[in-house]
């Protein structure tokens, strides 16, 4: 097999047909239609057993904590893998929660965040018993101290800070560094501030500082300096209000490979020199090792998926681009309208043959920048053929639209050998089941 396909997961059947966990990726977009995203069971669980692992081994048994990003896709079946495997959850939005919740997910197991909670996402995730609210601006903090009040209840907060720390990242994606919409600065002094009110809140219970300083990360020297700044944090809290908090959230944004270009790091190593750099900042700081919590959203799902689609119009255009049109896009994967993001791909009947035709793969909207991969490398396609993009289990789903009055696709899990349907795709009347008028 050609180096397009640099999942474990993924092989070549005796068909020649490419397959994901043993299963004919042909015969799923035949059985459930194209575009679909196919998502790998073993995958998702294998990096939740990564993650947990990982953390155990640096942190002991009861002095870690992973909660996986439900931004990076939501729905009922990966909470319900969630669950099985011990993994908690973090939300942005009441949404989220209700997903969450509507598949059984515990409530005390979940973090609500985001820079612009509603008082009734707050009224909401208190009286579901949520685990812990991240508190992302200073007035949130007397509009949550006056939700508790108003239902009698107390609830564990942390604060989100910007630890002012430069991820290497897209800027659009970078959200650890000063000028951000999210979180209390250090510098600014808003952070102790922050702080000071939340201890004073008698209905709210401080239980530790949170950071995330960006996505799509391919180095541990960020997290490192996170870790110095957010331990001289726990040390200032403790000279200036006389506690110590019992946890530190260092966030996410772990890399995963979607071409050549990428090189992540394996978790177990990320995970080491975060354990190393956190035990170094306690000691340099004096301060208490805290339980650590990490949040991989993109890491947990991205790699762990792929999406089928069946090519349609091929224009061959002399001294100009080749494009190969699929039947989905930008609906279905916004990211390179977003981010110019870079994704690999194949054609699942022809995957034994040389990927030797340079193309633009575009979708069917309407729009110039409906892309999902330019001047990239694949077999000859024809009418008809099925193409696998690997790596968009994150940020696919959960960002589709209805632009152009697509449909969304279904969600397929590979699971024991076998294809389920885990979200059905959108039906026409679904298009329109909310117009009134």
């Amino acid at each position: 097999m050609e180096r397009a396909v640099y999942s474990k997961y993924f092989s070549i059947g005796n068909n020649g047909n490419l397959h994901l966990d043993g299963v004919d990726l042909t015969e799923v977009a035949r059985e459930f239609g194209t575009p679909a995203y196919v998502m790998s069971d073993k995958n998702i669980r294998d990096n939740c057993r990564a993650f947990l692992d990982s953390m155990k081994r640096e942190f002991g048994e009861n002095g870690y904590e992973v909660a996986y990003a439900s931004k990076a896709l939501c729905a009922g079946f990966f909470y319900r893998i969630l669950m099985e495997e011990g993994m908690h959850a973090d939300v942005v939005s009441g949404g989220e929660l209700y997903t969450a919740l509507h598949a059984g997910f515990p409530a005390a197991h979940l973090h609500f965040h985001g820079n612009n909670k509603t008082n009734a996402e707050l009224t909401y995730a208190v009286s579901e018993g949520i685990g812990a609210i991240m508190i992302d601006d200073y007035a949130e903090i007397a509009r949550l101290n006056a939700v508790c009040a108003s239902l009698g209840k107390r609830v564990s907060v942390m604060l989100r800070i910007k630890p002012g720390v430069d991820a290497h990242t897209h800027e659009f994606i970078s959200t650890g560094h000063h000028d951000s919409k999210f979180g209390f600065g250090i510098e600014d002094g808003e952070a102790i501030r922050a702080a000071k009110a939340v201890h004073e809140a008698s209905n709210l219970d401080f239980v530790g500082v949170h950071c995330h300083i960006g996505s799509q990360i391919f180095e541990t020297e960020p997290f490192a300096a996170a870790a110095d700044v957010m331990c001289a944090l726990l040390a200032e809290i403790k000279q200036t209000l006389g506690v110590e908090l019992p946890t530190l959230v260092m966030g996410g944004g772990f890399g995963i490979k979607y071409n050549d270009e990428d090189h992540p790091i394996e978790i177990s190593e990320m995970i080491a020199a975060l354990g190393k750099a956190v035990r170094d900042g306690v000691v340099k700081h004096g301060v208490k090792m805290p339980v650590i919590g990490i949040e991989p959203g993109r890491s947990m799902a991205g790699a762990a998926g792929c999406t089928l689609y069946t090519v349609g119009g091929i224009k061959r255009l002399a001294n100009a681009r080749h494009y190969i049109a699929i039947d989905g896009g930008m609906p279905d994967n916004p990211r390179f309208a977003l981010y110019a993001a870079k994704y690999d791909a194949v054609l699942v009947n022809k995957v034994t043959q040389p990927r030797d035709e340079l193309v633009t793969i575009a979708g069917k909207c309407c729009e110039s920048g409906d892309l999902i991969a330019r001047d990239t490398m694949l077999q000859v396609a024809e009418a008809g053929d099925i193409m696998c993009v690997f790596a968009t289990g994150a940020y696919n789903y959960s960002m589709a639209s209805n632009y152009n009055r697509l449909t969304r696709p279904p969600i397929v899990l590979i699971r024991d050998g076998k294809a389920l349907l885990a979200v059905k795709r959108e039906s026409y009347e679904d298009l329109v089941r909310n117009e009134v008028l």
